[in-house]
């Protein structure tokens, strides 16, 4: 080889090292670059979960701190002078005992959105009492609501059925689709719980009325071969 060609190969040689030492030092700039980048997202992924405990702590405590407080307000309402507790009836008392009070609307100020969601909930995991209870919560806070239609009316009426324990509340439902949803999908099944909720309560001249009526106009419905399980036995002790 003669001297120009290790001449020009020499700065040739340099070069190509020299970049390959850019090229790795960069890579590796890159690659530091990228482990920064993932610990800083792991980072902020903790502090996003830090701050919704945190959040969901503060929830509990004002949750706490109102139950506290109602409790004081009840205790209060229901003291004798001699400081004993009574049960007597006072005119601002809701209808339903407070011990069995699952709604607490004083304390909680629901929301319409906020009851509505937590009656068809809790419908849903079958808790009828808690369901019923928001139901009518709504249904009487808030009677012009719009969300007070007849599938509102259905399974707020189903929800007190099932609950064993507000049949009066199932029938004004009841009663309320029928009067103001006559063409309503709901119609018939209104009719059938209404009638079963009349069964319940030991009015069978009611609820044999409501059977006669299906017997003539809907036996080939579902709702009449439920009622038909009882027709015979109903008919004997009408009789």
């Amino acid at each position: 080889m003669n001297t120009l060609s290790k001449l020009i190969i020499l700065p040739l040689s340099v070069c190509f090292l020299s970049s390959c030492e850019v090229a790795d030092r960069f890579e590796a700039k890159v690659e530091k670059v990228s482990q920064y980048e993932k610990v800083a997202l792991r980072f902020s992924r903790e502090n996003r979960q830090l701050k919704q405990d945190i959040g969901d702590l503060h929830y509990e405590i004002s949750k706490l701190k109102s139950e506290k407080a109602y409790l004081e307000i009840q205790l209060k309402k229901y003291k004798k002078p001699s400081g004993e507790t009574s049960a007597r009836t006072i005119a601002s008392v809701p209808a339903i005992d407070p011990e069995k009070d699952k709604v607490k609307f004083d304390v909680f100020k629901w929301t319409p959105e906020q009851i509505l969601s937590v009656a068809e909930k809790e419908f849903d995991k079958k808790d009828y009492e808690k369901s019923a209870q928001f139901f009518h919560s709504f249904y009487s806070k808030y009677p012009k609501n719009k969300k007070i239609d007849d599938q509102f009316l259905f399974q707020a009426g189903v929800a007190a059925f099932e609950s064993g324990e507000h049949h009066d509340w199932s029938i004004e439902y009841f009663d309320r689709l029928i009067s103001e949803y006559p063409t309503s999908k709901y119609y018939r099944g209104a009719k059938l719980w209404k009638a079963l909720t009349h069964l319940k309560q030991g009015h069978k001249q009611e609820f044999f009325s409501t059977v006669e009526e299906f017997r003539k106009k809907y036996r080939n419905t579902e709702e009449w071969k439920v009622l038909s399980q009882h027709y015979e036995k109903i008919v004997q002790n009408y009789k």
